[in-house]
């Protein structure tokens, strides 16, 4: 089913609170894309995914060297299961990573703290999956 990131249901809104793991897949031209798992957090408000990382990371420097590269989030949880599309762009400024910071804290746990701390950004423009109401 495809949902539109800017009307999701509760139900996707739930999934994508809950704790769960994801993959990070991002396209690399002519070659196979680089896929790693990650946690990821969701803002409705804006259809923003954002994924912390470190600026030395294999993702980091994929996302830096190539703005606006088209990425994917998949994030599972037995038959329910989303997929977020969308293109991806490297940020470092304090206020974006202060701002992924805080909301994978809520998602998830505080991070360890790293000096080189940078935020996959993700402006997504589809989501498809599985998510049935509970139940």
């Amino acid at each position: 089913m495809t949902f539109d990131p800017n009307d999701l249901p509760p139900e996707v809104l739930t999934f994508l609170t809950e704790r769960h793991l994801a993959t990070l897949s991002i396209d690399r031209e002519g070659k196979p894309p680089q896929v790693t798992p990650v946690g990821v957090t969701f803002e409705p408000s804006t259809s923003v995914a954002r994924v912390i990382t470190w600026a030395d990371s294999v993702k980091a420097k994929l996302i830096a060297a190539a703005p606006d590269t088209p990425a994917a989030i998949c994030q599972v949880d037995g038959g329910r299961w989303l997929t977020m599309y969308g293109k991806a762009r490297l940020h470092d400024d304090s206020a974006e990573v202060a701002k992924a910071v805080a909301m994978y804290t809520e998602r998830y746990r505080p991070p360890k703290e790293r000096p080189d701390r940078v935020v996959l950004v993700i402006s997504v423009d589809r989501i498809v999956g599985r998510v049935p109401l509970p139940g």
